[in-house]
């Protein structure tokens, strides 16, 4: 069992043979730091972060890793027992073990976006062709995925963040997909055109397509809390929230 925790910088990182600090975009950096995985060893799309953000280290674990049971948590972001921003309450391997004998998956609580799905959630907070082209792909390419694509547009809920525990069977398929539905949008996406935090299009879409695949297959899964080390100015998220929704042309600020 290893749980990567995804980082572009030098970070303060637990002391525990259980996580590993995994470098996004290794290939791009100057400086990795002692002890530190790097993204752009083996088979690896390191050269991609820029649009791409996490998956260029989940991409890795798919093809490099070889553990019974594989996460992603973020530098900032663990998996708890319970929330708050105390690090050290995060998931230790008994905790993982003894929710991974009862499920498939584990997942950061959902965040319940209430007055709009997840659809227009996405369409005001990013450019629209990406998401359009991803639709049409899946809908396609990946008919069987379709109708839980539908599933996932029309809710509002969603499990964000690319932050997970899987049995090794779960990650393989649920990175098949990822990967195969993300190469046929980078065929089509003019990444010339994005820029700012749109131009991170494929790290956004993935949060989608998390949902797609769960509303797809039969994999178990349960939810745990999300531990923060940097502390969440809500009053600001909801204020760009509303903006987004209700003034389409407003400046776009967007949080995940």
């Amino acid at each position: 069992m290893k749980v990567y925790i995804a980082t572009h910088k030098p970070y303060e990182m637990p002391q525990d043979s259980l996580y590993q600090p995994l470098m996004v975009g290794s290939s791009l950096r100057e400086e990795i730091p002692t002890g530190y995985q790097r993204d752009d060893q083996g088979e690896n799309i390191s050269t991609k972060n820029p649009n791409f953000n996490e998956l260029t280290g989940i991409y890795w674990m798919w093809k490099n890793s070889e553990e019974d049971a594989v996460g992603l948590v973020h530098y900032r972001r663990y998996l708890g027992l319970k929330g708050g921003h105390d690090y050290t309450k995060r998931l230790n391997q008994n905790d993982i073990e003894d929710l991974l004998r009862q499920h498939d998956v584990i997942l950061p609580k959902e965040r319940n976006y209430y007055i709009e799905n997840q659809r227009n959630h996405y369409l005001h907070a990013h450019a629209h062709e990406p998401y359009e082209i991803m639709e049409k792909v899946i809908r396609e390419d990946y008919a069987d995925f379709y109708p839980g694509f539908q599933r996932m547009e029309q809710s509002t809920k969603a499990h964000l963040f690319n932050m997970f525990i899987m049995k090794k069977e779960a990650f393989d398929d649920y990175a098949k997909f990822v990967f195969g539905v993300l190469g046929k949008v980078q065929e089509k996406v003019d990444l010339s055109t994005l820029h700012g935090q749109d131009a991170r299009v494929f790290g956004f879409l993935s949060e989608r397509l998390m949902d797609t695949w769960l509303n797809t297959r039969n994999y178990s899964f349960t939810e745990v809390p999300v531990i923060s080390l940097e502390k969440t100015n809500w009053l600001d998220k909801g204020t760009q929230f509303l903006k987004r929704k209700f003034l389409p042309n407003s400046k776009k600020k967007v949080h995940f």
